[in-house]
């Protein structure tokens, strides 16, 4: 894993950071099914709780059940909060040179409607499809998926990853969808269920609770605190 070094400029770093539970005080995803999905979207999720289905299946299924014109949802979706430390974040990137992307494994057309409701629109977000099929009917399609069926989510974070331009990858994510690319990264910042996964796997990381914690733990790193390393009894196997 790459923690063995710590280049000091700031242009080494590009930062990767998940959406619903972590820019987004609440799932949004989760509350675009609970208000206007018909019945069955939980009995699918459970499904997914239970491990017997991907993410990906997950949510094309429950996608299928919504019952929403693209008006009404885009007014529902401006009502819902982010993490009021993400601007001050969001600046500190730009000011350092840091690209910042919000990869996400839930609904573009939701991300982007709140990043433009709160000036951030600007940000590229990479995340599944959400498609109006007319009326009031939609389908989920994820662009970003692994070719290979490798990866269970919507969205490959790691084959997103890979794809930047940038040698060290910054990652802030809360769940399930950012396991994958937390083995990867070279700085974690985890909050939730991915810091708990972090703990028990053993993944060098930063637990934080906010994006105003995730800021000082960067700015810590950029003037030149030593990133999380693997415990020693891991390095020498």
């Amino acid at each position: 894993m790459p923690f063995a070094h710590r280049p000091s400029l700031s242009s080494s770093w590009q930062a990767v950071v998940d959406f619903d539970g972590t820019i987004s005080c609440d799932d949004t995803t989760d509350r675009v099914l609970q208000r206007f999905a018909e019945p069955g979207w939980e009995a699918i999720e459970a499904e997914w709780q239970a491990g017997l289905i991907s993410s990906r299946a997950c949510m094309t299924r429950q996608v299928a059940l919504l019952r929403v014109s693209p008006e009404v949802l885009d007014t529902f979706v401006t009502t819902l909060e982010i993490d009021y430390g993400f601007p001050a974040f969001a600046l500190l990137c730009q000011r350092h040179g840091i690209p910042l992307t919000i990869v996400s494994d839930g609904l573009d057309r939701t991300i982007r409607t709140i990043m433009r409701r709160t000036g951030f629109d600007h940000i590229p977000v990479i995340a599944n499809r959400l498609e109006p099929t007319g009326g009031d009917r939609w389908r989920l399609t994820s662009p970003h998926s692994a070719p290979d069926g490798a990866c269970s989510s919507g969205t490959c974070k790691c084959r997103v990853a890979a794809k930047q331009p940038r040698p060290l990858t910054l990652l802030f994510g809360d769940g399930r969808s950012d396991y994958c690319l937390a083995g990867e990264a070279d700085l974690v910042l985890a909050k939730s269920g991915l810091a708990a996964h972090c703990r028990q796997a053993r993944i060098p990381h930063h637990a934080v609770t906010d994006f105003a914690e995730a800021a000082a733990c960067l700015e810590a790193v950029l003037a030149g605190a030593p990133l999380p390393r693997q415990p020693e009894d891991k390095i020498n196997g």
